[in-house]
């Protein structure tokens, strides 16, 4: 039953061994099948982001999807002989059910004029955290019923399989939407970060790597790794400078009563050039040099996206190591055979999911401020009393401010 699960007597350190040095002949083959087919893939992934938001949001989806059907699938070949009861129908409801939950908080909190009008999509918005409960029990409910004797084991190995599978893709793109709902700039830039570094990583690995890295990923080189550090860090500035001077990336997404669009903002303070008092232990140590620099004037923007890019190059790489020790244990080669050259969606998606969680955290803690749309957004879902109350409230402290 369990003999094509790597037993506990196998080392993770010995399966599978790692394949012999590729002729040259191969390695210039798979070089440039890897490149070819990356050609249109940048070109598509720029392609949706001219198209909009919305279809952003799809393409995430999308990719959520495969990456959750790639995951299962290993589950399932392990354990098809079984023939466990409902196990691929539960697969597919409980990521049914994430999706409705995490899209639904997604709605109701930037987008809660689209319920204004219809009762019942009101209710909808104000009942969905209790419906979305209520769709999870179900599921539990008919995982229960659908336990059988001798298969405790696996059913339960698989139903916690599932959820940290949920956890691995919905949540994550979950985030990655979130990101681009405050602005395509939040999700192009670090996305192209991690795009530069693995090319880079790869190129500098291909022509001068020979210091393996670590041992989870054989083919990865201290070469590689440090090229594609210094090749990160000077793309993210250049990019930098270019991406923030487009509303159409940093300006965060609205429904305009028909659609969701790009809203017209005005830049605001991360995007604009600002001054800073320097620390007076830094004013007396540029002093000993002659240098009497009291400020210093920058975008914040700078600081963030060399933050961003310092991540993409030394902590993002560890999402590719996670997946290839993911793959040793399985004795995978690759999560898929999607694209040529590349292997399955989460053989592309492993580190970004990863980036777009550190992006999401760091933007909400140090970037992110209250806005004028966000408060309308929790007026909307206010009843008439409170925001009447609202009204007279905020006009009292207004004119004690002496604004009114």
């Amino acid at each position: 039953m369990y003999s094509q699960l790597p037993s506990k007597e196998e080392d993770e350190d010995s399966a599978p061994t790692p394949a012999p040095p590729q002729p040259p002949s191969n390695k210039w083959k798979n070089a440039w099948t890897r490149f070819l087919f990356s050609i249109p893939m940048i070109g598509g992934f720029i392609l949706i982001l001219w198209l909009g938001p919305f279809y952003v949001a799809l393409l995430v989806v999308s990719l959520q999807v495969k990456s959750f059907h790639e995951l299962m699938v290993i589950g399932h070949s392990k354990y098809s002989s079984l023939e466990l009861p409902w196990y691929r129908v539960l697969n597919w409801y409980f990521l049914g059910v994430a999706n409705y939950f995490f899209f639904g908080e997604s709605l109701t909190s930037y987008f809660r004029n689209l319920f204004i009008g219809e009762d019942y999509l009101n209710k909808l918005a104000n009942y969905h955290r209790f419906i979305s409960y209520w769709l999870y029990l179900g599921g539990f409910i008919v995982f229960v019923l659908s336990l059988r004797k001798k298969k405790y084991t696996v059913q339960f190995t698989l139903f916690g399989w599932t959820h940290i599978v949920l956890l691995c893709c919905v949540v994550q793109s979950h985030l990655i939407i979130q990101n681009c709902f405050e602005g395509l700039y939040w999700l192009l830039y670090p996305a192209s970060m991690v795009i530069c570094n693995d090319i880079m990583a790869y190129f500098f690995g291909f022509c001068f790597g020979k210091t393996p890295l670590i041992k989870l990923s054989p083919k990865k080189t201290w070469e590689g790794f440090i090229g594609g550090f210094f090749a990160t860090m000077v793309f993210g500035v250049l990019v930098s400078k270019t991406m923030y001077q487009f509303k159409h990336l940093i300006c965060p997404v609205e429904y305009d009563g028909s659609a969701l669009v790009i809203s017209n903002c005005d830049p605001g303070y991360v995007f604009n050039q600002q001054t800073f008092d320097l620390p007076l232990g830094i004013q007396g140590l540029l002093s000993l040099f002659g240098v009497s620099w009291n400020t210093v004037s920058f975008r914040p923007i700078h600081f963030h996206g060399a933050v961003m890019a310092m991540f993409a190059s030394l902590i993002a790489p560890f999402g590719g190591f996670f997946a290839s020790g993911f793959k040793r244990a399985f004795k995978l080669k690759d999560f898929g055979d999607l694209i040529p050259g590349h292997g399955g969606v989460i053989d592309r998606m492993d580190c970004q999911f990863l980036m777009g969680t550190f992006v999401f955290v760091y933007y909400f803690s140090f970037i992110k401020s209250v806005s004028v749309n966000s408060v309308i957004q929790i007026i909307h879902g206010m009843s008439g009393e409170s925001q009447l109350e609202l009204h007279k409230t905020l006009g009292d402290l207004l004119a004690t401010r002496g604004l009114l």
